[in-house]
């Protein structure tokens, strides 16, 4: 079990407010490929050091873990943010709703802060009527927030158009490497955050040079300067790491900000082979 350290506040890291009116915690903590059987350790570990958002999805098959975790850590449930994510083999609306059931009970809550469809499914126009059961999920307040995950514009505009619900988020790959401009100012036209899943490129870009340039600018790890850069687009984000050291580097990125010369050489990380 991960030992417990020290944690940091956790009202000083950002939040962004979404169109439906909700907070999220702009950093948080993934749960992607971690066993169930070690994710309740690193939700708790997590939430010890003072995560308040954590990522979770029914496909990832960790969403009890994350439910042992929470109770572990103790925290009140109404300060923690939980997302999860619609399976790909559930794209009906009854099967849409069957499925967040499955979650609640999984997880031991009996609401999620956010539930995504996790992909597009073939046909678009079935896409949009499970968006209306997740609308009607909403409305009797088993989720708070609604959204989509590794959509594009197009399939956006669609379910838009077609329901007249807009979704508060997509979560996309995203980061200096591939920083996705053009649908990241299609998403804030629309009034939709971007969550970026793979903020680190799981881990590559920490031996980036550009970003060890940068680290040592600053004096802060590689990991922290990508994930401030992040911040500073306002992209929603939630590294995985099973390391307490690398948890604690990860949450402690509040309190410096980096120049525009800073961002922009971190930018220029797409140019790169």
């Amino acid at each position: 079990m991960m030992a417990a350290m020290a944690g940091l506040p956790h009202t000083a890291l950002p939040h962004v407010t979404l169109n439906d009116g909700t907070a999220i915690p702009q950093l948080g903590v993934g749960v992607y490929r971690v066993p169930d059987a070690e994710t309740a350790d690193l939700v708790a570990a997590a939430l010890d050091l003072g995560y308040r958002h954590v990522d979770t999805a029914q496909q990832y098959g960790n969403e009890a873990g994350v439910g042992r975790g929470l109770r572990a850590a103790g925290v009140d449930r109404d300060d923690v943010w939980i997302t999860t994510k619609l399976d790909d083999d559930h794209h009906t609306p009854d099967a849409a709703v069957a499925a967040l059931e499955g979650s609640l009970e999984r997880l031991g809550t009996d609401h999620v802060d956010l539930y995504l469809v996790h992909r597009p499914g073939p046909d678009a126009d079935a896409d949009a009527e499970t968006w209306r059961a997740m609308a009607a999920l909403r409305a009797d307040g088993r989720v708070r927030s609604i959204g989509v995950s590794n959509f594009d514009r197009r399939r956006i505009d669609h379910l838009v158009r077609t329901t007249g619900v807009v979704p508060s988020v997509n979560q996309i790959r995203c980061n200096p490497r591939l920083p996705r401009r053009g649908t990241r100012r299609h998403l804030r036209r629309r009034g939709i955050a971007t969550e970026a899943h793979g903020p680190l490129r799981e881990g590559r870009l920490t031996e980036h040079p550009v970003a060890r340039q940068v680290a040592a600018q600053v004096g802060r790890t590689p990991a922290q300067v990508v994930l401030r850069w992040h911040l500073q687009q306002g992209t929603i984000v939630f590294p995985k790491s099973a390391d307490p050291q690398r948890l604690r580097e990860n949450l402690d990125i509040a309190d410096f900000t980096l120049s525009r010369r800073e961002v922009l050489a971190l930018s220029s990380m797409r140019r790169w082979l």
